[in-house]
């Protein structure tokens, strides 16, 4: 056997002759398929290539030498260990002398300690995280063009704690969380606040554990939930994540919008809103944030496009912005004290005028003329004359002018304590103060106080808040960039959060302390000169804040589409989910190019809405959702104590998962309970498309973890004793048998088998194989990927299961015996009728058949045999009418009851009618069993027509005799076949003397049946007969004399008997001459019945009474269900003495002849059907 590999080198290095010897002890016995041309590029040495590449980095020159050398013909794996590199594995051969003689064969696939160690010492510092896991699977083809990369510096303050920061703080803070407090309160705010920081801080607590329990590449929350939670739940969240994410990045573009059009540049709206009012110009705000928005979104999205580089450079002065806002606010939160700047607001009443149209908060102003009306007279009245016609409201109120901040001391804080809010255009008016006015006036000039612009309550204020914790997965998104990963992730995460939240709470605190209520609840600073409300607190210019929250607004939204496509482009590539497979694509440096235009197209939706109020609880929903399944990421694991949950960051505890997972959950209804179900349904539907569209991942994933935990639990329990009769159902073992080319031969015994499945039980789909299993091992892997997609085919859910061993019998036994696990075992076997056991060298096939009909029996379990399986439809027919009938001769639990029903419940019974019979004796009375049975129907809730056939005792008839001599007559045929020569002669021999004289009396016609055809034609290619025995079946089966069609009259008589019957359609039947007249089976050729009665005499009578049995009620069945869909029937048991065997497969066919589908059925000695509820 030759071997093909290839040795690189460099040019300028001489590889040693004792080297290559050597080289090849790598891939001796790789095996003769091995045709690559590389030895890294086959999936086994995947992990190889990778620590192949990362040594081979700063060689410039590389050539490749084939070398051809022969191998020891013993197939060996490749190293099943991480970056088990060429170079590695050839450096342990190194240590293959005396000390190692003991490993020396293993040498190969066990490398030695120091060489595997020298891997590891490479591993830690791959960039990404674990390569032999994500990478080999996706980048085996650029493996070889991959650049050196340098090693990861970033410590945990510019790798983890400014991220994050930069991430939490966003427009939220700037634009809307004076207004919260407003409306809120500092209680009600303070509430929200501290509930969103626990959550996020619960979650961080998590996400710590989780990431520093080994490696986690890039992809933040999507790769910590898929690989703790599987690629189900890790698809659906993942996803969650995209969107959040997206609709992150639209309503910062909403923000830095909103922040142009009403604070920096008001008249650059395009649908201008002076004169406007109420809907009209809600409207034209809404239009401006659209076409600016779209405007915004598309500069953005061509920034990302053509380089992040600008933006990764372009992150610090956002963050510098954001960190100089906020140091600006706290400054004049401190001047406040010493001097409150002049920000005065004008109140009518106590009713906010908006302050643009006026420059005097006064009616009247005395000048030296005299007293002069205002302008703010002139919008209430309709001149400017003191006697002129006003506004109720206008007169009955004074106008009073109050300073909008009144500091840090001024006691302000005890009026905004407790929340106020408001319906849609409710005045914000002042909450201490009296006004004049008659609950019966119309509201007039509504236009010129500052009214509240949506309908506020507490639950809103929670979904527009939270948006402004979100973002504490930035550090864990760039683990790949630290130097100590393990250590910068918790340390700064939780730095982070800890800092955002005193900011925002002291925030709250502050705020109320400082800013008059009715500056507080107006949301765009309408009544301070239309200045940003945060602005005016901060020192030394409103400005500072409004610029600064613009270009951070601005960073924020480029972020967010510079991360969301790589998140999407993430989820392709793991091929988890079909759909999706285009956006893994990107430009040739790997630019998402595909899932950035989607992420924009999703994110103009969000614009679309254009209200920063409404997008907030959108994306609330969806981060919300990813936090919830990163904190039951976390409670698994630590429950399920896997032995590789082994986290460095130890201060975690399952129940402060749960705590932030009941808190997402709690969060998600609270913020809007129709938002959340939109999200759970989202999230829902991709799980199940991933389950059942999406590509098998196997990542060892913590539900895996959680159902074997629940199935071990599940099977401790069902141990503890039987189940009941009410929760029985049939826990099938399907037997099949293989061809030599590994494919199934009865296909349709699954088809049955998923028919039957309406009780949803356990289903093992069993082969046996003749054979040593390490000689069989690539058959047995063959015969379960065809048992495997056979059953994917037929949508059979369940097991399957080879078992090897050195007989056929023994297979089966074992088989038998062994399949199922502790409490979920099988309880019913479903094997097919053995086809063509009539033919002399198939004879070990029926003599496995009814021993395993013995060993069901003495398992105690039920056994269902179907006859002539090819006539059993498919799972794609339908019987549109017919029945199914069911023949009850004896008790035995119930299981011909069930059956039926069971298979009624598939789409191709459902049509068809359920017919129940019964068969009485002489004694019985036949009139009262079919009023108990249709009672007894009738408590069961099973829907069936019941008939009594009524059997009376008669004469065994002469047919019944020949049948069973027949019988005995090719018994002592078939026991010679395995004798001696010289015994097979000798038997042969007595048998032909025995009855050649009772062959020379009677018909051949009847008696050509004992070599009656089954049910497929022999094959061709069997072994051959013995001479002796050819000429005695010859002797046989040749006619000696032609039918007679006369008969005596007593002979007549006797043929219009109804077992005469039986005998005319059994004798055409199983001689398979369809040429033959009806005369030939006539029964003239035992005219001289009383002539033969010395053989019958020697008969076993207990074979003629049961022949007599079979036949009787073979007539019966095929007087009464002929016509039948199916027929299910009890199966009589093996007789307990063995040398009876082939009769009772005689009996049986006797029993089921003419009839096209049968379910031989035998129940497995326990009542498996109630009347009890």
């Amino acid at each position: 056997m030759s071997q093909r590999f290839t040795v690189s080198k460099s040019d300028d290095v001489g590889l040693p002759a004792d080297i290559q010897g050597e080289v090849n002890l790598l891939f001796e016995g790789e095996g003769e398929g091995d045709k690559h041309p590389s030895g890294a590029e086959s999936e086994d040495d995947a992990a190889g290539a990778e620590g192949a590449n990362s040594a081979a980095v700063g060689t410039e020159a590389w050539t490749s030498a084939v070398v051809t050398l022969k191998g020891d013909n013993n197939p060996k794996e490749s190293s099943p260990f991480i970056n088990s590199s060429d170079a590695a594995a050839e450096k342990s051969q190194q240590y293959d002398g005396k000390n190692m003689a003991l490993f020396e064969e293993e040498m190969d696939t066990s490398p030695m300690v120091s060489s595997l160690l020298s891997s590891l010492a490479n591993y830690s510092n791959l960039p990404q995280g674990s390569k032999e896991h994500e990478e080999a699977e996706n980048n085996e083809a650029e493996s070889s063009r991959k650049k050196p990369v340098k090693a990861p510096q970033l410590g945990t303050l510019m790798g983890v704690y400014l991220p994050c920061i930069q991430n939490i703080f966003g427009v939220i803070l700037f634009l809307r969380m004076t207004w919260l407090v407003g409306i809120g309160g500092i209680i009600g705010t303070f509430i929200i606040v501290f509930m969103c920081c626990t959550t996020t801080m619960l979650t961080a607590i998590s996400m710590s554990a989780i990431a520093t329990n080994g490696v986690v590449p890039a992809g933040g929350s999507y790769y910590m939930i898929s690989r703790s939670l599987g690629p189900e739940f890790g698809g659906a969240v993942g996803i969650c994540f995209y969107l959040g994410t997206t609709y992150a990045g639209a309503m910062y573009i909403l923000g830095a919008i909103e922040l142009l059009l009403i604070y920096i540049v008001p008249k650059a709206a395009i649908f201008p809103l002076e004169g406007l009012e109420g809907a009209e110009a809600e409207a034209a705000l809404l239009n401006n944030m659209r076409v600016y928005g779209t405007i915004l979104l598309t500069s953005m999205a061509t920034v990302v496009f053509v380089g992040v580089k600008y933006v990764n450079k372009l992150a610090l002065v956002f963050l510098a912005c954001v960190i100089l806002s906020i140091l600006a606010v706290y400054a004049g939160v401190i001047k406040t004290g010493v001097e409150p700047p002049d920000f005065p607001v004008c109140l009518l009443g106590n009713r906010t005028l908006v302050w643009k149209t006026f420059d005097v908060c006064a009616k009247t102003v005395e000048t030296a003329n005299g007293t002069v009306t205002t302008q703010l007279w002139n919008m209430f009245c309709d001149s400017s004359l003191l006697n002129a016609t006003c506004d109720k409201y206008f007169v009955a109120n004074n106008v009073t002018q109050i300073q909008g901040i009144p500091g840090v001391t001024s006691g302000i804080w005890t009026e905004n304590l407790f929340g106020t809010y408001y319906e849609k255009g409710d005045l914000i008016a002042r909450v201490n103060m009296e006004s004049a006015e008659e609950l019966d006036d119309p509201l007039t000039n509504a236009n010129r106080y500052v009214l509240a612009d949506i309908t506020s309550f507490f639950t809103l204020l929670v979904g527009i808040y939270f948006p402004s914790v979100t973002g504490i997965m930035a550090g864990s998104n760039r683990s790949g960039d630290l130097r100590d990963a393990q250590k910068s992730i918790p340390v700064g995460t939780i730095a982070a959060i800890t800092t955002t939240s005193f900011v925002y709470m002291s925030s709250v605190i502050l705020f109320g302390a400082c800013i008059d209520g009715v500056v507080l609840r107006d949301k765009f600073g309408e009544g301070v000169h239309g200045n940003l409300v945060i602005g005016t607190l901060a020192w030394p210019s409103p400005w500072v804040i409004v610029i600064g929250s613009f270009f951070s607004t601005c960073g924020a939204g480029l972020q967010s589409l510079t991360g969301a496509p790589r998140l999407l482009q993430a989820i392709a590539k793991d091929g988890i989910v079909p759909a999706l497979r285009i956006f893994g694509h990107g430009k040739a440096n790997g630019e998402p190019t595909w899932s950035l235009l989607l992420t924009a197209f999703i994110c103009e939706s969000g614009i679309l809405i254009a209200s920063l109020d409404s997008v907030a609880p959108i994306l609330s929903m969806f981060f919300l959702m990813c936090y919830m399944f990163v904190n039951l990421a976390c409670a698994l694991q630590t429950l399920l104590r896997t032995p590789n949950w082994r986290p460095r960051f130890k201060f975690y505890h399952w129940t402060l998962s749960f705590l932030g997972m009941s808190l997402c959950l709690t969060l998600m209804f609270l913020c809007s309970w129709y938002y959340a179900i939109v999200a759970m349904v989202i999230a829902g539907s991709i799980y199940k498309y991933i389950e059942f569209a999406g590509a098998e991942k196997e990542w060892g994933d913590g539900i895996r973890g959680l159902s074997l935990s629940a199935a071990r639990y599940a099977l401790m329990r069902l141990e503890e004793g039987p189940p009941h009769t009410k929760n029985w159902r049939p826990q099938l073992l399907v037997l099949v048998s293989m061809d030599a080319e590994q494919n199934v031969e009865q296909p349709r015994l699954l088809s049955l088998t998923n028919q039957l499945k309406a009780g949803k039980g356990l289903t093992i789909v069993g082969t046996a194989l003749v054979g040593t299993y390490l000689d069989n091992y690539e058959h047995t892997q063959r015969a379960e990927q065809a048992l495997r997609k056979l059953m994917e085919t037929e949508k059979v859910k369940g097991f399957c299961q080879v078992t090897v061993s050195s007989n056929l019998r023994d297979a089966t036994s074992h088989l038998l015996q062994a399949s199922g696990l502790g409490g979920l075992k099988h309880n019913a076997m479903l094997v097919s009728w053995p086809r063509n056991w009539k033919q002399g060298d198939e004879h070990q096939t029926w003599r496995n058949f009814v021993e395993l009909v013995r060993e069901t029996t003495a398992a105690h379990l039920a056994l269902l045999v179907p006859k002539n399986i090819a006539a059993f439809p498919s799972n794609g027919e339908r019987f549109t009418e017919g029945h199914i009938d069911v023949w009850w001769i004896v008790h035995d639990g119930g299981m011909l009851m069930l059956l039926p029903f069971l298979l009624r419940q598939h789409k191709v019974w459902r049509k068809c009618k359920m017919r129940i019979f019964t068969v009485a004796q002489m004694d019985d009375n036949s009139i009262q069993m079919k009023k108990d049975l249709t009672t007894f129907l009738y408590h069961l809730r099973i829907d069936a027509m019941v008939e009594v056939v009524e059997m009376h005792d008669s004469d065994i008839s002469a047919y019944t005799y020949e049948k069973t001599l027949v019988m005995e007559q090719r018994s002592q045929m078939l026991k010679q076949i395995n004798l001696t020569k010289n015994e097979r002669e000798r038997e042969i021999q007595s048998i032909t003397d025995s009855s050649r004289g009772s062959i020379r009396r009677k018909n051949p016609a009847s008696v050509t049946t004992q070599l009656s055809v089954s049910e497929e034609p022999p094959a061709a290619g069997k072994e051959e007969k013995p001479e002796e025995e050819v000429q005695l079946i010859h002797e046989n089966t040749t006619p000696t004399s032609p039918a007679t069609p006369a008969a005596p009259a007593a002979s007549a008589e006797s043929a219009q008997s109804p077992g005469e019957q039986v005998q005319m359609t059994w004798t055409e039947k199983c001689d398979g001459d369809a040429s033959k007249s009806a005369a030939a089976a006539t029964p003239c050729g035992i005219k001289d019945i009383f002539n033969m009665k010395p053989e019958w005499e020697n008969l076993n009578q207990s074979n003629v009474r049961r022949m007599h049995t079979a036949l009787r009620l073979n007539e019966a069945i095929i007087k009464k269900s002929s016509e039948a869909k199916l027929v299910l029937l009890n199966m009589p048991g093996p007789p307990k003495n063995r040398t009876g065997d082939e009769n009772y497969m005689e009996f049986l066919e006797v029993l089921t002849e003419g009839l096209n589908r049968v379910l031989l059925v035998r129940g497995g000695g326990r009542e498996v059907i109630t009347i009890y509820s």
